[in-house]
């Protein structure tokens, strides 16, 4: 079979350090077995054609609903992010089908607005909210009317693992890194590449001007959009190389891009002008979640759904998790906004 020879060709090929196709642990529950793809490749391409990716066009990157056509989405984030892995998995001779799974799914748990809407979910739902949790459970329950989308242990690790918190780009905790390199890959590829294009987004958008990032960052990391993304891949590529079969990045690199995205904190994603519409977001949501919650039918009828007996507060969440930007304005719209009367 063609999965066979591409399985063989994976052991052949890629570094000791890979995670192979025949090496993975399985899915959560067996399922049949492609005769063409392996195993992360089936997993990529479920991902791929899921209604929870194709949402991620109208969800809110940086700028809420933008305008603008070059300004990005959640969606053209989750690209970027994977271009960058691929990248690096391909020169460190790890499994790119794997790192592209991992990369494709790591945000279809956002929610609409961006970490507004993530902080206004993570106050009302009972024991919190974390898009990271949201996306394991978009691919294990949501997806397919409640049935998931079965993905591998490789994949779901990767994606419960891609946060970095507050920490180093690569965190020092064994316990909070992907077992696999492929994944440990798309955690730092996710901090390089927002950083890198939230600050893009943000000079474009006026928020901040080039000789208002601090030299020393620049000095590290590049004054331009594209030479940020070379020195961090390179440095990556390099470091781990050197490393003798880790994912690493050098010190002088990881601290420039910890001391960039502590910048882009204060001067952009708190800058009054940004974080004005995101209050009114987060109003916006926490009426909608409330509103639900008094009212199961009207729930019900907006497309929400209860699945495996999960709370109605899980439920609601879930819901709400799941709008795009534009879908949650519209039904705010028409919900709590006097409609125009229609003459027939």
């Amino acid at each position: 079979m063609i999965r066979e020879i591409q399985e063989k060709n994976e052991m052949e090929r890629l570094s000791s350090g890979a995670c192979c196709s025949l090496n993975s642990k399985g899915r959560l529950r067996p399922g049949k077995v492609c005769t063409i793809r392996t195993v992360f490749q089936h997993d990529r391409d479920r991902i791929l054609h899921s209604k929870a990716f194709r949402r991620l066009k109208y969800k809110t990157q940086v700028f809420l609903s933008p305008e603008g056509d070059h300004y990005r989405t959640r969606l053209t984030h989750t690209l970027e992010v994977a271009q960058v892995a691929r990248t690096v998995a391909r020169a460190l001779q790890l499994n790119e089908d794997l790192t592209e799974a991992i990369a494709l799914a790591h945000d279809l748990g956002h929610t609409p607005f961006g970490h507004a809407g993530e902080r206004v979910l993570n106050e009302l739902v009972p024991g919190g909210f974390h898009h990271v949790k949201q996306s394991l459970r978009v691919v294990d329950v949501l997806e397919n009317d409640g049935a998931g989308l079965n993905l591998t242990h490789e994949v779901r690790d990767g994606i419960i693992h891609h946060s970095k918190g507050q920490g180093g780009a690569l965190s020092a905790v064994i316990a909070q890194r992907a077992q696999t390199l492929e994944g440990q890959i798309v955690r730092l590829a996710d901090i390089i590449a927002y950083v890198s294009h939230d600050l893009d987004d943000a000079l474009r958008g006026g928020i901040i001007h080039h000789e208002d990032v601090p030299a020393d960052i620049v000095k590290v990391v590049g004054e331009r959009h594209s030479k940020r993304i070379n020195s961090m891949v390179t440095d990556l590529i390099h470091q781990s190389l050197q490393s003798g079969g880790g994912v690493q990045l050098s010190a002088e690199m990881d601290q420039a891009i910890c001391a960039l995205r502590s910048w882009l904190f204060e001067h952009v994603y708190q800058a009054p002008r940004v974080q004005a519409e995101f209050d009114k977001a987060a109003g916006l949501l926490r009426q909608l979640f409330g509103y639900f919650m008094d009212n199961r039918e009207v729930f019900m009828a907006c497309g929400g759904h209860n699945y495996h007996g999960d709370s109605l507060a899980v439920s609601v969440a879930d819901f709400v998790a799941g709008m795009t930007d534009r879908f949650a304005l519209s039904l705010y719209r028409q919900l709590f906004l006097p409609q125009p009367w229609q003459v027939l």
